[in-house]
């Protein structure tokens, strides 16, 4: 039995067809976020349907999650991103205790159980400075290509000092060390040094090892030793993370199909 899931997310859309009787991802594809969120949704689906050589028919429910997930009108049901993120770390990594979300506007803390529930979690989705959208402003603003900001982080001889707390600031406080003669590499590392650093107050000292990365700013070369040095704890990059609540979904999509 195969089982999709739609992850509707602020900066992309995700899709996931999950054979439940194999317990493995069969497709999967990603699409830049638009206007018409569920036209778009509908057209990722059915690309990765025919990719896998499979038909609309084949699939028994769809589950959307995500920042759009309430407009996706194919879904037969929604879930909290929350939930489904949990769930698609923890099929990865069974012992996974914390998971750690950075997407494109917001970004989460999970604690999970044994057996991967969701046992508290804490989320920053009002400030863009402890996001996926910051380093894009800091990409832009040095006129380099988002997969670029890694290796210039690791050029980095020391990390600058970004104090603000809102991006529309930190890149006012950018241009500034720009315009004093600060390298490209050093600003780079001090935003991503910034934003690990609100996680790291986001998540407390509960921090309860395995501690997976996941979210689209998971990709991004440097981040994760980033995050290791906010946190002070070993941190692992989820497989597939930019598929992880797709992934989440579809699996929910099967066990509520078969009433677990």
């Amino acid at each position: 039995m195969i089982f999709a899931g739609i992850d509707a997310g602020s900066r992309t859309v995700k899709a996931v067809l999950f054979d439940a009787d194999g317990m493995k991802i069969i497709g999967s594809g990603i699409k830049d976020q638009g206007v018409r969120q569920s036209d778009l949704a509908d057209s990722l689906l059915n690309d990765v349907i025919a990719k896998a050589g499979k038909s609309r028919k084949d699939i028994c429910r769809v589950v959307a999650t995500g920042y759009g997930r309430n407009s996706i009108e194919l879904a037969d049901t929604t879930i909290t991103e929350i939930t489904c993120h949990a769930c698609g770390v923890s099929h990865w990594m069974p012992e996974a205790r914390t998971v750690v979300d950075i997407g494109g506007q917001d970004s989460k803390v999970l604690r999970l159980e044994v057996g991967g529930r969701v046992r508290d979690f804490v989320m920053n989705d009002r400030c863009a400075a402890g996001t996926g959208r910051f380093l894009e402003v800091v990409a832009s603003r040095l006129g380099v290509r988002l997969g670029d900001l890694g290796e210039m982080s690791v050029r980095s001889d020391k990390a600058a000092a970004i104090s603000s707390m809102c991006v529309v600031f930190a890149e006012t406080e950018i241009i500034g060390l720009m315009a004093s003669g600060e390298t490209p590499e050093n600003i780079v590392a001090g935003v991503q040094m910034s934003i690990t650093s609100r996680i790291s107050s986001m998540a407390g000292r509960d921090i309860v090892e395995p501690v997976i990365f996941t979210g689209g700013v998971a990709l991004i070369p440097g981040m994760d030793k980033a995050l290791e040095k906010a946190i002070d704890r070993k941190v692992v990059i989820s497989r597939e993370p930019q598929l992880t609540g797709a992934l989440g979904a579809a699996i929910l999509a099967a066990r509520n199909a078969d009433g677990i």
